[in-house]
């Protein structure tokens, strides 16, 4: 019995002193997922990636502005949205305690403005994305005089390049193919 007593003292507590003492996690454990709305480009990678539709992204053309929402009462902590993010704006922290009192607690919002076209002056993208596209650009190299000239494409909508390109296909034809049109 004395032999018992002694393997259980040097045995140790089997058990966490958990919630007195902080529970330590494992490297790479999925917790809670962080987001940084200033990193966020509004692209919705996230809300395609996410299996358990945590994520949502709803635009409003009359206000000009496309909300981003995640729900943590669905999240199951797969860690898609992290995977696919091109800017790393979400990421799984450590974080796992998330009782809250109120339900509208687990609701993490942002709000990003829309870009208007400069042709038809209807909002189509947010304008983080478009400005970080042209931060990729000039970090590639391009000088400023060239992003300042591909600015306005990256600010027309596509329905709007479309017509023009084939406004400027129409220009383009030869006399010869104008003839055939008229057969």
């Amino acid at each position: 019995m004395f032999k018992l007593f002694k393997t259980i003292l040097k045995a140790g507590e089997p058990t966490v002193k958990y919630p007195f003492k902080p529970l330590e996690v494992m490297p790479g454990f999925r917790g809670k997922p962080q987001y940084d709305p200033t990193q966020c480009i509004a692209c919705a990678a996230c809300t395609s990636a996410c299996p358990a539709n945590a994520l949502t992204m709803e635009t409003d053309l009359a206000s000009g502005e496309r909300r981003w929402q995640l729900f943590l009462g669905r999240c199951i902590f797969c860690g898609r949205c992290e995977e696919v993010c091109p800017t790393r704006a979400i990421v799984l922290s450590e974080e796992f305690e998330m009782a809250v009192t109120q339900k509208a607690d687990l609701y993490v919002n942002a709000t990003f403005t829309l870009q208007k076209c400069r042709v038809c002056h209807q909002p189509f993208t947010a304008k983080k994305s478009i400005d970080y596209t042209l931060a990729l650009l000039a970090h590639s190299g391009l000088d400023a005089a060239a992003l300042d000239a591909l600015r306005p494409q990256f600010e027309t909508c596509p329905d709007c390049k479309r017509h023009q390109n084939l406004q400027s296909n129409r220009d383009l034809r030869l006399p010869h193919d104008a003839g055939r049109e008229s057969q």
